[in-house]
C-alpha cells in the first residue's frame, strides 16, 4: 500500500493590546481613520497573519515531498491545479475546509500547519465518521484497493495505519507496485491474495503477514464481499 486527512484548529493567541484602546486615544480617530482601521483589521489583517504560517510552503513541501504532480493532488482534492499552484505561491488563502481536505490526502493533521513545535504527549483520537475513502489511485479506472488513514489527525508519525477494502478483481486487473518501508496486513474478513516475489499467498479472516514493500507486491481481492484489513505501513530503516 503506497504510503500517501484533522485536529481542532485553535485560533491564534493575540494580546489585549491589539483590539483594545486607550479612551483618551478614541476622540483622535476620524470617519476615514475608523474605516480604514476596520479594513486592515479584516481581510488584510486575516491575510497578514496567516502569511506568517507560510501555508503554501508547506503544502509544496508536503507534495513534492510525496511525490505527487499538481494535477493528481487536484483528483484527489477536487480543487483545479491553478488553484492549488496559486496556494502554494502565497497568491490564495486556503480556507479551513480546503487545508482539512488536503491535510486528510496527505495523511497529517492541521497542526502541521498551525501547530507549534512544543506539544504534549501524543494522544490522537481519530472518530469512525471523520476518515475518509480514497482509492488506490485517483485516476484508477477500476482500483485493487480502497482505504481509509486511521491516524490522519497525528502528526510526525512514525508508522502509518490504513484500514483497506479489496474488492473482487481478476489477475489481469492487478499491477504490482513497490514503497520504501516495512509493510503489515491483518485481514479482518473476506479472502486476499497477496503476490510477493513470484508467489502467491493466501490471506483468510485473521491471518497476518509482514514484508519487505520496497519489493515488488500486489493485492487481489478473492471474495465476493469485499475483503477488509488492517494495513500497516513503517518509514525505511535508517
Amino acid at each position: 500500500m503506497n504510503d500517501s486527512n484533522g485536529a481542532d484548529l485553535q485560533t491564534p493567541e493575540v494580546t489585549e493590546s491589539h483590539f483594545t484602546f486607550n479612551q483618551t486615544l478614541v476622540p483622535e480617530f476620524s470617519a476615514d481613520k475608523v474605516n480604514s482601521v476596520a479594513a486592515e483589521n479584516s481581510e488584510d489583517t486575516i491575510r497578514r497573519v496567516l502569511s506568517s504560517y507560510e501555508l503554501g510552503r508547506k503544502l509544496r513541501q508536503l507534495r513534492l515531498r510525496k511525490k505527487i504532480a499538481l494535477v493528481d493532488l487536484g483528483k484527489h482534492t477536487g480543487l483545479s491545479a491553478s488553484m492549488l499552484s496559486q496556494l502554494e505561491n502565497g497568491k490564495l488563502v486556503p480556507t479551513l475546509p480546503t487545508l482539512a481536505r488536503i491535510a486528510m490526502v496527505f495523511d497529517v493533521s492541521l497542526d502541521h500547519f498551525f501547530g507549534n513545535k512544543k506539544r504534549k504527549g501524543l494522544f490522537s483520537v481519530v472518530r469512525n465518521g471523520e476518515r475518509i475513502r480514497f482509492p488506490e489511485r485517483p485516476d484508477a479506472p477500476k482500483p485493487t484497493y480502497f482505504f481509509e488513514c486511521l491516524a490522519f489527525s497525528t502528526q510526525d508519525k512514525s508508522l502509518q495505519a490504513y484500514l483497506a477494502e479489496f474488492p473482487k478483481r481478476s489477475l489481469e486487473e492487478v499491477a504490482e507496485h513497490f514503497h520504501d518501508g516495512a509493510e503489515f496486513v491483518h485481514l479482518l474478513e473476506g479472502s486476499l491474495s497477496i503476490r510477493y516475489e513470484d508467489e502467491e499467498h493466501l490471506l483468510r479472516p485473521g491471518d497476518s503477514v509482514y514484508f519487505d514493500s520496497s519489493e515488488p507486491h500486489s493485492y487481489q481481492g478473492l471474495s465476493k464481499i469485499p475483503a477488509r484489513a488492517i494495513v500497516i505501513t513503517t518509514p525505511p530503516r535508517v
